[in-house]
């Protein structure tokens, strides 16, 4: 025999756990202290000023 699904309690089931999964990454995303933003800005900035001193220069001014 086969299981009978109701679809609105399905839709519902799964929209909750949506919802649960997007809080999470939320969480993860957004949810960190100023220490770590801090960190993290730090971070961004040195790799941006390490590949900016790699570059190359074509030789031309813009």
């Amino acid at each position: 025999m086969t299981n009978i699904v109701n679809l609105r309690q399905a839709r519902k089931t799964k929209a909750r756990t949506d919802k649960a999964k997007l809080a999470d990454e939320n969480r993860a995303r957004f949810g960190r202290t100023k220490a770590q933003r801090h960190a993290d800005d730090m971070e961004e900035q040195r790799r941006k000023t390490l590949l900016e001193g790699a570059r190359r220069d074509r030789g031309e001014e813009k």
